[in-house]
């Protein structure tokens, strides 16, 4: 299963979420981050709105995900842009 894939299920099982984007930006980096363009799998933006985020600030949602994510870091993932939408 790719790395994509494995972000996408980990925070639908997390979270819930009502609305979710996983868009993989590894090849804009490829040229600072040789990794990116090796596998293609190292930069993501994620885009989620969930109803497990109400009542939290940014940086506790943030925090949240990347702990469900932790996973994926040892998997090669090497950035990560959270967009929460509440």
């Amino acid at each position: 299963m790719a790395l994509q894939d494995k972000i996408q299920s980990a925070l639908k099982n997390a979270f819930e979420p009502s609305e979710l984007e996983v868009i993989n930006e590894s090849r804009l980096h490829a040229d600072h981050n040789p990794e990116a363009a090796a596998t293609g799998q190292t930069h993501f933006r994620i885009r989620i709105a969930s109803d497990k985020f109400s009542g939290i600030n940014r940086v506790a949602a943030h925090r949240a995900i990347n702990e469900a994510l932790a996973f994926a870091f040892d998997e090669g993932l090497h950035a990560l842009a959270i967009e929460v939408k509440k």
